[in-house]
């Protein structure tokens, strides 16, 4: 013992690192041969490994003990409103972006693919849970972003991309883009029917929506551009 100690911890578990988050799993493997998932098992299984792994663990420790900084103005004093993310953030939206888990059922094709990302989606929940807010709101829109024609195409290959691309650039420029919802207002907070939100249409296709949010989830560091809490869009 160090000559510091006080007496000997015996009664602690050890650290839950560097172990396969899948293959540890009965239940989630015999829920996905019972759904039909069973091709994906490989996939699952390989990821699993990497995402119990130490380091992989310990950025979600990262991403939560670093809290995102909002910088109103750039050091010239130029209005940017941009959200600065820790890296650990940026490599937890790397592995579920490459893995497909914002996008993966709407193009691979494959049969039980909903429940294969369904499992993704378990398994990265054990390593951070916050980074999964932007991915499932980029997986929810594309079923509906599908019934919206030009938007759609010039979008729908952005979204799903499988390169996450953090850059605050107009859509055009990005390799990939994620998708979010400014839904809280002030006067409602989580009460949406008290929204006073307003889409007033312009043309075909185009409307603009006229709202002061409260509150916006985190995808500011890999949507179209920077967002403003005081703002006039148009889709």
């Amino acid at each position: 013992m160090n000559q510091y100690d006080t007496h000997e911890v015996f009664n602690q578990a050890p650290p839950f690192e560097n172990v396969n988050l899948y293959g540890c799993d009965r239940v989630l493997q015999e829920a996905l041969l019972r759904e039909g998932g069973a091709a994906a098992a490989d996939s699952l299984h390989a990821l699993g490994a990497r995402l119990g792994r130490a380091e992989v663990l310990d950025l979600g420790r990262q991403a939560n003990a670093n809290s995102p900084k909002l910088h109103n103005f750039d050091r010239s004093g130029r209005r940017v409103d941009e959200v600065e993310f820790h890296p650990s953030w940026h490599a937890l939206m790397t592995l579920m972006i490459e893995a497909g888990a914002h996008a993966a059922p709407w193009d691979s094709g494959q049969g039980g693919a909903q429940v294969a990302r369904a499992a993704q989606y378990l398994l990265f929940g054990q390593v951070e849970n916050g980074a999964q807010c932007p991915v499932t709101m980029t997986y929810a829109c594309v079923p509906a972003l599908r019934q919206a024609g030009p938007i759609a195409a010039k979008w729908l290959p952005k979204i799903l991309s499988r390169q996450y691309d953090p850059r605050s650039l107009p859509i055009e420029q990005k390799h990939g883009a994620l998708i979010g919802m400014g839904m809280t207002e002030k006067q409602g907070g989580t009460d949406v029917r008290a929204n006073t939100t307003r889409a007033h249409p312009l043309a075909p296709g185009e409307a603009r929506a006229s709202a002061t949010k409260a509150r916006a989830p985190g995808v500011w560091s890999a949507t179209s551009g920077s967002s403003r809490r005081r703002s006039r869009t148009r889709t």
